[in-house]
């Protein structure tokens, strides 16, 4: 008992605890303030800690209580809806967060490493982030940008320098906080907080884009299909079936189907479904837009398809989801699949980075698929031109989780990078639509079928982030670490 009340094992658990209360700032909670103090106790930590190795393992148990408190939904998509026996579910799902948890190792190890260590943490936090983005795909979740989104004043310089650089603010607060605590020069400290958060305030009030076009009328459709069932043959009509009621339903310009919401190849589509969509649609003088599996050149995507008053066009997703839609390196993981994982198309093939935005309903929309929308950097490939976004997905492998209100947040976010609305689809929710201030507007329940029914503006013009994209953020904390071991070498 005396060995696990050891200072630094007791350190090793405050660690964690404190990465599992930032999980608060994140949605369905959104207590932006609970992300910021956890940081800030992580930080005070470092400074505390003994050695660089200390600081690591610190760093490391942070990103345990982080990661296990805000992803633990992986299992429920493994072992709930993949099949894979539970023992192996919780393996990978912990080996996966103690993966992630290395990137906050890593910081702790190279921040205490510097001279200035509540000062080069926060860069070093927010490269770890970005490079998290990217490498392996990426699996950019929990980044502590989308902490702040919408309603942090922080969130503000979402539209100039992204989530990267919100995260980077964040974990500067938090080092202020920590610079106060410690009573180093608490008047500059205080005076640079207020500065830099009634800077994110006032950034609030620009107005990046303007209206384009009129309002158009939409309706986001949420079928509501068990994960379980979904694929099930048995079951594929009654889903037909439903969707086929939800759009007759509507009246909308713009109608929305989630993601794969025919759960069949669109060559298996009858014929007369399609006919009944395009009439539907053109007594509306409207479009539909819905989720099929295309099979072309033997190869399979995860496509969007619109149809109706418009010309016919298609959206396939690029940013394909890894174990997912594809397996990384099938020579070595390939027999998971044979064994131990039951999942569908895990074997997608990737839509183009250059597709052009579908002119439908009137206005120009950037379709991106699930997983796709997590990657802001890739968002704006289709921007400035697109006036309107819209995710759909099929968030319910998750179970009753926070997955999908955290993956709704990660929306918001897009929605003020881009300074324009974000429109979700979703097959059990979150089905919403966003303001181009983050905000929503309007949302269904959960785990219930219905139609969503509103208007959205569409927007022209360029934000800062849609010009530069990443950039900013990376010259800025480029510049600070430079400037850091100019003052290193100076000493």
């Amino acid at each position: 008992m005396a060995s696990l009340l050891h200072p630094a094992k007791l350190r090793l658990l405050l660690a964690a605890i404190l990465g599992s209360f930032a999980v608060l700032g994140f949605a369905p909670f959104y207590f932006y303030p609970s992300t910021i103090l956890s940081i800030a106790g992580l930080f005070y930590l470092w400074h505390r800690a003994d050695d660089s190795k200390q600081a690591a393992w610190l760093g490391f148990f942070y990103g345990l209580g982080l990661f296990i408190a805000g992803i633990y939904w992986i299992y429920i998509s493994l072992h709930d809806f993949g099949g894979m026996p539970w023992w192996m579910a919780v393996f990978s799902t912990f080996c996966l967060c103690a993966f992630l948890s290395l990137f906050p190792a890593l910081v702790g190890w190279l921040s205490k490493r510097s001279s200035q260590m509540l000062l080069s943490a926060p860069l070093l936090w927010a490269l770890a982030e970005w490079v998290r983005s990217w490498i392996f795909t990426g699996f950019p979740w929990l980044t502590i940008g989308y902490s702040q989104t919408p309603n942090s004043p922080l969130a503000g310089f979402m539209p100039v320098i992204g989530v990267y650089g919100v995260s980077l603010l964040t974990a500067i607060t938090a080092a202020l906080l920590v610079f106060f605590l410690l009573k180093t020069r608490r008047k500059i400290m205080f005076a640079a907080l207020i500065a830099l958060w009634v800077s994110g305030a006032l950034l609030k009030m620009v107005p990046w884009t303007t209206p384009v076009g009129e309002p158009v009328s939409i309706a986001l459709l949420q079928g509501n299909i068990a994960q379980d069932l979904k694929w099930q043959e048995d079951e594929v009509q009654r889903t037909l079936d439903k969707y086929l009621q939800l759009t007759m339903d509507s009246s909308a310009s713009l109608t929305v189907l989630p993601e794969t919401a025919l759960p069949m190849l669109l060559r298996q589509v009858p014929d007369d479904y399609l006919s009944a969509f395009k009439a539907h649609a053109l007594e509306n003088r409207g479009d539909i837009l819905f989720g099929v599996v295309e099979y072309e050149n033997e190869s399979f995507y995860n496509s969007m398809l619109s149809i109706g008053n418009s010309p016919s066009q298609t959206y396939r997703k690029t940013h394909l989801v890894p174990f997912g839609e594809f397996i990384p390196l099938k020579t070595v993981f390939g027999w998971i699949y044979k064994d131990w994982l039951n999942i569908p198309l895990t074997d997608l093939a990737r839509g183009g980075f250059d597709q052009k935005p579908l002119e439908i309903a009137g206005q120009k929309v950037a379709v991106n698929i699930c997983y796709e929308d997590v990657f802001g950097e890739e968002i704006i490939y289709q921007l400035p031109e697109a006036t309107i976004l819209v995710n759909t997905s099929n968030d319910a492998w998750y179970g009753e989780s926070p997955a999908a209100y955290q993956h709704l947040q990660i929306s918001q976010a897009r929605a003020l990078e881009t300074g324009r609305m974000m429109l979700r689809a979703t097959n059990t929710g979150a089905t919403a639509i966003i303001e181009k201030n983050g905000e929503i507007l309007a949302q269904l329940p959960h785990f219930r079928t219905g139609i969503l029914e509103g208007e959205a503006q569409g927007y022209s013009g360029s934000t800062p982030y849609i010009r530069f994209g990443n950039w900013l953020f990376l010259l800025i904390t480029a510049a600070g670490l430079v400037c850091l071991l100019w003052l290193r070498k100076k000493k």
